[in-house]
């Protein structure tokens, strides 16, 4: 099996790829839609193939699934599988902002063993092992502890009137690094009301929850990785102490929506 290290490094050497195409630097980088209102940009495709060859290199049994890649029906059959988002918060990098990540997660049996982000723009690296607590920039973090519902902090442009007992904090693009707020105790939780995918949350989830955070879907279960439809529908992440009334706040709006 492989180490943290090794991981960190071959993460790390993504994000310096992808910051060196990053508007945000001076850089000219194309950009179009893979379907209306999803974003790619050359970056995406250069991070996306370097990291195949890297981590296919450093763990060859390991199948494959990433946001700019076909997906192979075979990975269901691997016991381990490397989760990918080349760019998670493509929307922000294409506009020269900060709030975008490399993410990459290695899932056995259906549960993450490692999880790494890259946000070189920010300069950070973030780590998690299964057991071994989470990490940023080489320091332990500690999640939110927070045990009152109202007035949590919120990474968020706007709240709904249902949610604006909340409090907005920052809101990145990157729904992984909303995540990692989380962990870091920048924010006391994240939620989301709609159908998203594996390789966007894997490894930040992994980061939370070995920060002490709790993780679920919408609807308060735990959530699995390498299904043959590599959805889910909703997230929380939250300290431990408000998860259950975030799943209660949005409880309705979880079964109204996960419907359509």
């Amino acid at each position: 099996m492989i180490d943290g290290k090794q991981l960190e490094s071959i993460v790390s050497e993504a994000g310096r790829i992808a910051l060196g195409l990053w508007p945000g630097a001076g850089n000219d980088v194309r950009t179009w839609e893979k379907t209306p209102g999803s974003p790619v940009c050359d970056a995406d495709l250069a991070v996306d193939a370097f990291l195949k060859r890297e981590l296919g290199a450093l763990l060859p049994s390991a199948g494959w699934l990433s946001e700019e890649t076909v997906d192979d029906p075979s990975r269901i059959d691997r016991d381990l599988i490397w989760l990918v988002d080349p760019i998670d918060g493509t929307r922000d990098f294409i506009r020269g902002r900060p709030g975008w990540a490399v993410s990459v997660a290695l899932i056995s049996s259906g549960r993450p063993l490692i999880g790494s982000l890259c946000a070189p723009a920010r300069n950070e690296v973030w780590q998690a092992i299964a057991g071994q607590g989470a990490t940023l920039n080489g320091t332990l973090l500690q999640s939110s502890t927070r045990s009152e519902f109202i007035g949590a902090r919120v990474p968020a442009a706007d709240l709904m009137k249902q949610d604006q007992m909340l409090e907005k904090v920052y809101q990145p693009n990157s729904i992984a690094l909303r995540i990692a707020m989380v962990a870091a105790d920048e924010a006391d939780l994240v939620a989301t009301l709609r159908w998203g995918f594996e390789w966007d949350i894997a490894a930040a989830a992994l980061i939370a929850r070995e920060a002490g955070a709790a993780v679920s879907d919408a609807f308060g279960r735990k959530l699995n990785y390498n299904k043959r439809d590599p959805r889910a529908f909703g997230l929380v992440v939250s300290s431990p102490g408000i998860h259950s009334a975030t799943v209660e706040h949005l409880a309705d709006r979880a079964a109204s929506l996960s419907k359509q």
